[in-house]
């Protein structure tokens, strides 16, 4: 298997067994109709040795996916690799039942005793940042947790990820975000990104780092993490210093561009910022768009991705460099141009729709 060699061996949870030393990372997972992508996600992750906290928010489904990770934790429900090369990081099964504690989102922020696995139901869809946000909040009570990794349901993880990344958070000085080598889930000898992305701000498009070379290349991680302009929010960690002084995601983008703000916002600290580091130990395979229709091949985009792409980008440019604004308007009629000519009608009045500011 060109992926990895990890362990086939069944065992227990790991990542929520009983430790003498108290957990130092937090992960936040979001699922939207993604139960079978978020219960391949957390088997992968519990095979990890590192203790930590899990918490699952339910993002307004509207679906059978609560009773699906209920089933998942008691049991009655495995994982169901989509890829047989991915198959040894998720089966077999960890040991069931797993303790499930579960809170409605209402309820975040209130006291009680943060367990190790939590699923936090959200009766709407807050989007990317408003479903992480609402795991942050729960996680920023146990004042334990130092780091906190949002990684996206449609992911895999390697078992030395956790601790990969956490070992490269606890030794850089000030660290604020840090991402991971991710690769692709349905092409593993493939990268998606090396820690995240540069960003042209006259374009308003990234370019992913080491996006689509052999994940036999060589690099050296500081340049990466030195020419990261954010992290990939597919995986990604930031710290509690880094949450005091920047803020929770601005979830008035709902979908994209979180990323590049929340580094922006980081940059604004000046002579305060905080570093940007890169876990080039630590591996996750990544599914990539699977609930928005977001693939990388842009005519192949949903009419939904391209709406809230567009929006998100406006804003952002309005928020942080004002002065090109007009430029990214004009980028919106000629992406509106180039659906019509590939007869994308609903993709074009999507993107229209956004550059008048219009609900979609």
């Amino acid at each position: 298997m060109n992926a990895a060699n990890p362990e086939t061996s069944a065992r227990s949870p790991g990542a929520l067994a009983p430790s003498p030393l108290p957990p130092l990372l937090g992960v936040v997972i979001v699922n939207y109709r993604g139960a079978a992508d978020t219960i391949e996600c957390l088997e992968s992750l519990l095979r990890s040795a590192l203790p930590m906290k899990i918490v699952v928010v339910e993002n307004g489904s509207d679906d059978d996916s609560a009773d699906r990770l209920r089933a998942w934790a008691a049991g009655t429900l495995d994982a169901v690799p989509e890829s047989t090369d991915m198959a040894a990081f998720s089966t077999p099964p960890v040991a069931k039942p797993v303790p499930l504690a579960e809170l409605p989102g209402m309820a975040v922020g209130e006291g009680g005793v943060i367990a190790p696995l939590t699923l936090i139901i959200s009766d709407t869809n807050r989007g990317f940042a408003g479903g992480n946000n609402l795991g942050l909040r729960h996680l920023l009570r146990d004042g334990q947790l130092k780091h906190f990794w949002l990684l996206n349901n449609d992911t895999v993880v390697a078992p030395d990820a956790a601790m990969g990344l956490l070992s490269r958070m606890m030794a850089t000085p000030r660290v604020g975000m840090c991402g991971t080598v991710v690769r692709h889930y349905w092409s593993p000898d493939r990268i998606q990104a090396l820690n995240g992305s540069s960003y042209n701000i006259f374009t308003g498009s990234g370019r992913s780092l080491g996006g689509e070379q052999p994940a036999t290349i060589k690099y050296s991680p500081q340049d990466v993490a030195d020419a990261t302009d954010f992290v990939l929010g597919a995986s990604l960690a930031v710290s509690r210093g880094f949450l005091g002084d920047v803020g929770l995601m601005q979830e008035d983008y709902f979908l994209y561009f979180e990323e590049i703000d929340w580094a922006v916002r980081n940059r604004k600290l000046g002579s305060q910022a905080y570093e940007t580091a890169f876990a080039h130990g630590a591996t996750v395979f990544h599914k990539a768009g699977r609930s928005i229709g977001s693939g990388s091949a842009r005519a192949k985009r949903s009419a939904f991705a391209d709406y809230w792409l567009a929006r998100s980008r406006l804003r952002f440019t309005w928020r942080h460099h004002r002065w090109l604004w007009p430029l990214h308007w004009l980028i919106c009629w000629g992406q509106i141009l180039r659906r019509l000519m590939r007869r994308q009608g609903s993709n074009a009045r999507a993107i229209m729709s956004a550059a008048f500011g219009r609900p979609y």
